[in-house]
């Protein structure tokens, strides 16, 4: 290839040799500036890109990572590993032969052996995690989640599982443990399950692809789970709080770095640095492939990570210290272990540990032997940063006689007809070969492959590097991009003189011959089916003022203005109703509270008012919904029946009159709203609103009225209801049914400032905890804990804090499990302020039953 010679004022010449170049090319440029040129090009670029000289310095000053061991053992590829268990030291992993191995520090304390291999999966094991110590298991135990679609939980002296759970209907990818025995799972099935001991607590849905990983953040109640869908979510005792948004493809590995700060990993070959309050902090780029997995060094923010490029990379201080190359294509795992060595596992079914310590470094031997292998993997440019190479143009073995200008600095030379890869050490300050290069020719070879550079992929990425030692520069491309302006990006961005423009694009040109705009799949292929990437699902709080009183002057009617807490009577009194509901006991000393046995529902009304309203409001309603006088009187002999003790029983004709006025605007529906709440506490008219045949109307119906931006009287009438439901089996049938649904409606509420609503949504949480704990539904229990953790935060109202505490009380009462639930979502330190209220003095009492529990 013709070199063109450039001449300028700052530099006599710019000798553009081309050593390779193609689709998805990393092709190398050798460009010869004067020394006095180059040297202040050089530092002009340190100025504005220090990552490498910083990379550089750390490199050299020492804490470079060799190799420690090479483990042995598994057959086929080892796609987790986890630490933090006994023996000190140790570490445990999974793979594909469908074992996990347990391996402890052998005594020279540089290699491992293996203590046992752990069976019980039917089909390949995908991840794993450690459970802390407690006192059943004071080493703790290990969970395995595999492509059988469960999770089998070991103790450290048995090969069989202890227990398996069951609940995912696809593969378990993710599993993180928290405080108290609790455990996060991730599935290909689009949701994340927390489990405790042997049961499902709760279920998290809102991802619309696999869940690929997991955290429980330090905080009790808190997780975050990342998504095939592209995003990061952050869990607040079981409800979606935030969505993290910004990565461009899967989102593979969580790490936590603190309270407030954790780290992402994705298939965009990025890696991003979050605040939890959602901002992204920083974002890292190295890795020119997927990005598999992420760990943090303790008590700092350093971080590992590794991916589809063969590397392990290594980052200090917000910067690539040191790049890895393993001799094997997916690198799947790493793990950093209690002493600051690392762990990594790849599809060849070896794990590697490095170390910084010279004390565990392998011997010379060892080290040879690995170098020895990883010089003869052979690297497909396709899938690593390198794209096709045009042999004919690479330099020789005599290329590597001059120095790299950075950590992980890779060059290609040609040596007896073979295209082979080096990498710069800056640490032993020498080339390492690290393959062979497979696929290369002596022309430009046109493929579908293509590059990622920077989380983007591209279509070609040359790699230029500046004589007189300096430093390198990607220049990405498109066919569909402008040559010229390309070129002007890449000058402006390097901080490269601008009369090199025509040079550059014209090289661009020169070099993309040929290539067309067309439908290239851009898609990689997924190293682990061989297929395109798995995507599961694809196809081929407010601070608002209350909104005013609907009505003026003494006397008028006002929803939801009768309390029902009457006065108290002399003596011991039900904490609810007022009443002498517990004459016998002594409220200072006994547990009048809970568990509560029978739903609290609201029964104060003022018929005449509501329904002298209801016909006011009658002549603006419109003409087809409008009520005859025949309808109100129907209305007006069902609010009778009722609200006495009568035999009667409301007749269809006066349900379907309900029914009708129910379904008023929503804006003057309020005053039927009340007649409902007032006549679903019959044993027919519950029947009739709350059977199987008209349920899911039923229910549908109230729960449009709870919207965030509906009418306060609107919803505080509806919660009444659903509260009074709970009186007779067939609304209570209905209320156990629709649990998620009605709870995931009625706790947007509470975000709301009206001390009315809050008691009603208190209510409710309340009632489920009565039937809850008859029935011991530990999954509805968890909802129940977590919308209790989740309200008491916000609500001010010490009435329904009193009844949320009750709920607590009567869902943890004889449940040791909903005890432990209770523990890792961190209630215990939410009520503790409630001890020391004055008055009313019921919450304070009640708040240290609860916690007598706790």
């Amino acid at each position: 290839m013709q070199s063109p010679r450039l001449l300028g004022t700052e530099a006599r010449h710019w000798l553009m040799t081309v050593s390779g170049a193609g689709k998805g090319s990393g092709c190398c440029v050798r460009v010869s500036l004067s020394r006095t040129s180059a040297a202040r090009r050089l530092s002009r670029a340190e100025a504005r890109f220090p990552a490498a000289g910083r990379a550089a310095a750390m490199a050299s000053a020492g804490g470079t990572y060799r190799l420690r061991c090479s483990v042995a053992g598994h057959e086929l590829d080892v796609r987790g590993l986890s630490h933090g268990l006994f023996p000190p030291g140790g570490f445990v992993s999974v793979s594909r032969d469908r074992t996990a191995r347990l391996w402890a520090p052998d005594c020279p304390n540089r290699g491992f052996t293996e203590m046992h291999t752990m069976s019980g999966h039917s089909n390949f094991v995908s991840c794993v995690c450690i459970i802390p110590s407690s006192d059943n298991y004071p080493h703790g135990l290990i969970a395995t989640g595999g492509n059988d679609h469960n999770i089998c939980i070991f103790t450290l002296d048995n090969t069989a599982p202890l227990y398996v759970l069951k609940g995912h209907k696809n593969t378990v990818c993710s599993l993180s443990s928290g405080k108290f025995g609790t455990l996060l799972s991730g599935s290909w099935d689009t949701t994340a399950k927390v489990w405790l001991n042997d049961k499902c607590m709760m279920t998290l849905q809102g991802h619309t692809a696999a869940v690929w990983a997991v955290k429980i953040l330090p905080e009790q109640g808190l997780m975050l789970t990342g998504s095939a869908d592209k995003t990061i979510k952050l869990w607040k005792a079981g409800r979606c709080e935030r969505t993290f948004t910004g990565h461009e493809d899967c989102v593979r590995g969580l790490a936590i770095l603190s309270d407030t700060e954790f780290l992402s990993c994705a298939n965009d070959a990025s890696i991003r640095r979050w605040q939890i309050s959602g901002e992204c902090l920083q974002i890292y780029y190295g890795h020119t492939n997927y990005i598999y997995s992420i760990s943090v060094f303790p008590r700092c923010k350093d971080f590992v990570t590794t991916g589809e490029d063969r590397s392990l990379r290594i980052w200090k201080r917000g910067e690539c210290a040191q790049i890895i190359r393993l001799p094997a294509q997916s690198v799947w795992s790493c793990c950093v272990l209690d002493n600051g060595d690392i762990a990594a596992g790849t599809s060849d079914g070896i794990i590697r540990v490095f170390t910084e310590s010279l004390e565990r470094t392998a011997s010379s031997e060892e080290i040879q032997a690995f170098e020895n292998e990883l010089s003869q993997a052979t690297i497909d440019p396709k899938t690593s940063d390198l794209g096709d190479i045009n042999a004919d143009d690479l330099p020789g073995r005599e290329h590597l006689k001059e120095p790299g200008t950075r950590e992980g600095q890779t060059r290609l030379i040609k040596d007896n007809g073979k295209v082979e890869a080096y990498q710069w050490s800056v640490s032993e300050r020498r080339w390492i070969k690290i393959g062979e290069v497979v696929g290369s020719s002596g022309a430009t070879q046109q493929s579908s492959g293509r590059v990622l550079f920077e989380g983007k992929e591209y279509d070609y990425v040359f790699t230029i590097d500046v004589n007189e030692n300096g430093p390198s520069y990607k220049l990405p491309y498109n066919i569909s991009d402008d040559p010229w302006l390309t070129a002007y990006n890449f000058l402006q961005k390097n901080d490269l003189n601008a009369m090199f423009l025509d040079q550059v694009a014209k090289f661009i040109i020169d070099n993309t011959k040929g290539q067309t705009l067309g439908n290239t799949d851009t898609g990689f292929s997924d190293p682990f089916t061989g297929s395109g990437r798995y995507v599961p699902g694809s196809s081929s709080g407010s601070n608002a003022v209350p909104a005013p009183d609907p009505f003026t002057g003494a006397g008028r009617y006002v929803p939801g203005s009768a309390s029902n807490v009457l006065a108290p009577l002399s003596g011991v009194v039900d904490p609810f109703t007022g009443r002498g509901a517990y004459q016998a006991t002594d409220a200072n000393t006994e547990n009048i509270y809970f568990p509560k046995k029978e739903a609290v529902t609201f029964d104060q009304a003022n018929p005449t008012q509501i329904l002298g309203k209801l016909k006011e409001l009658n002549g603006s309603t419109p003409e087809e919904q409008k009520l005859t006088e025949d309808d109100l009187i129907l209305l007006e002999k069902l609010l009778f029946v009722t609200c006495n003790t009568s035999a009667e029983t409301p007749t269809a004709q006066q349900l379907q009159t309900l029914w009708k006025a129910i379904n008023w605007p929503e804006d003057i529906v309020f005053p039927a709203l009340d007649i409902l709440r007032l006549s679903i506490r019959h044993p027919s008219v519950n029947e009739n609103f709350c059977s199987e045949k008209d349920s899911i109307r039923f229910s549908s119906h109230l729960l449009k009225f709870l919207s965030r931006n509906g009418k306060q009287a609107n919803q505080l009438l509806a919660l009444r209801t659903l509260c009074n439901c709970f009186v007779s089996q067939a609304g209570q049938r209905l209320m156990m049914s629709q649990r998620d649904t009605i709870m995931s409606h009625a706790i947007e509420l509470k975000l709301g400032s009206n001390k009315n609503i809050h008691i009603a949504l208190a209510t409710l949480t309340l009632n489920y905890a009565v039937w809850l704990h008859k029935v011991n539904n530990i999954e509805g229990k968890a909802q129940c804990l977590s919308v209790i953790s989740t309200v008491i935060e916000v609500v001010q109202d010490l009435e329904a804090i009193f009844r949320l505490l009750v709920a607590l009380g009567t869902l943890i009462s004889d449940d040791t499990n909903a005890v432990q639930l209770a523990k890792s979502l961190g209630v215990d330190s939410q009520i503790k302020k409630y001890a020391s209220v004055s008055e009313p003095a019921k919450v304070s009492k009640c708040c240290r039953f609860v916690l007598n529990l706790l």
